[in-house]
């Protein structure tokens, strides 16, 4: 389908307040389309349907799923030429009430952690800014021109809202029996290198995340391999990133219990997991709802090729019909309502975080959406 197609397609759906959702993944060109024919909320409670799952940071809430059953799936090629992207010199202003209430958050959070009840804790805030009512669809291109190493989407259902978001990080991919996923953690600012110095604080937290994902999937996972850790561009952030495969134990395993044993990781949570989960609950002061939660593709049916072999006497390719779960941290997203733009932001605690630094964190990973507004 081209692009203006495609586009008109989407925002048909979205005047006749139908469910949708478009998004890239990383590095690629592709951009996907699922527009659901009926207004229904669904939702998956064991995770074997089959569609576009959108799942909340509490699990305490049900993940909610765009079914591949009742939509009708669109694709195009998006390249960046395709829009002329320029962005406002624009300062955005934060509440100094906003600024002193999360320093006194990440204090506290540091209080318990140097008391032994906590080995770290991921802390987050809730900005609003003015939305000066600028077409969706071309923010979401925007996203898509800025950020081409990220996971890209837009999704709206009329009971819920409207997300847009340009996350980093992979939860985790099951394609057949192979097994995925990432440990991303620490946070420093964009100078025109990779090759930067990392401070003790940030090679810990991101070691937490990796130790923690090892320890949940070594009874389900076979032949894991663990690359180096690697310094990673995000937008206007480097990050530290571990990759971690391997093939699944059994075909028959629980996705729902994997899922939940690891997610929400210490990378948008903490550590213990329980401990860590309820402080967030009971002090951010506000409702994450999607923001570090999960989505992308759950269970769809992709057509792979494997290479030929010498026992295949043509040597021809052959396809084969295998299912693939490919799902993404709910990151440097977006919520728009009316007049306003919700934008979430968080960073990791432990016991060398400061403060000021910390809020400093979350400006900038703000700025990775309000770049584009």
């Amino acid at each position: 389908m081209v692009l203006d197609d495609f586009f008109k397609a989407v925002a048909q759906q979205y005047k006749n307040k139908l469910p949708f959702v478009i998004y890239r993944k990383p590095n690629t060109l592709d951009v996907k389309g699922m527009l659901q024919k009926d207004t229904a909320l669904h939702i998956t409670e064991d995770f074997k349907a089959s569609g576009f799952v959108f799942a909340p940071f509490d699990d305490k809430f049900p993940a909610i799923i765009l079914p591949v059953q009742y939509s009708k799936q669109i694709l195009t090629t998006y390249k960046q030429s395709n829009l002329n992207t320029s962005y406002s010199s624009k300062t955005f202003n934060t509440y100094d009430k906003e600024k002193s209430f999360h320093i006194n958050l990440v204090k506290k959070g540091i209080n318990l952690i140097k008391k032994g009840e906590l080995q770290k804790v991921v802390l987050s805030r809730k900005e609003t800014v003015a939305f000066q009512n600028e077409d969706i669809f071309t923010i979401f291109q925007k996203l898509l021109a800025t950020y081409t190493s990220a996971f890209v989407y837009c999704w709206y259902h009329p009971e819920i809202g409207l997300w847009l978001g340009a996350t980093p990080e992979t939860l985790l991919k099951i394609e057949d029996r192979n097994f995925s996923i990432m440990a991303l953690a620490g946070t420093q600012n964009y100078n025109g290198t990779l090759n930067v110095v990392w401070q003790n604080k940030e090679i810990k937290e991101q070691q937490f995340v990796t130790d923690f994902i090892l320890n949940n999937i070594k009874s389900r996972v076979e032949n894991i391999k663990v690359s180096n850790v690697e310094t990673v561009k995000a937008g206007n952030l480097l990050h530290l990133r571990t990759l971690i495969k391997g093939r699944l134990s059994s075909q028959n395993f629980n996705l729902k219990k994997l899922l939940y044993d690891l997610h929400p990781t210490p990378a948008v949570c903490g550590l213990p997991k329980a401990l860590a989960k309820t402080f967030i609950l009971e002090n951010e002061n506000y409702n994450r709802t999607f923001y570090t939660g999960f989505l992308g593709e759950l269970n769809i049916e992709a057509t792979v090729t494997p290479r030929t072999g010498k026992r295949n006497i043509e040597n021809r390719a052959y396809a084969l019909k295998r299912k693939s779960t490919q799902l993404y941290v709910n990151l440097r997203c977006m919520e728009i309502n009316g007049n306003e733009a919700f934008i979430y932001v968080g960073g990791g605690i432990t016991d060398t975080s400061n403060p000021e630094s910390e809020w400093e964190e979350t400006v900038s990973k703000s700025m990775v959406v309000k770049k584009v507004l």
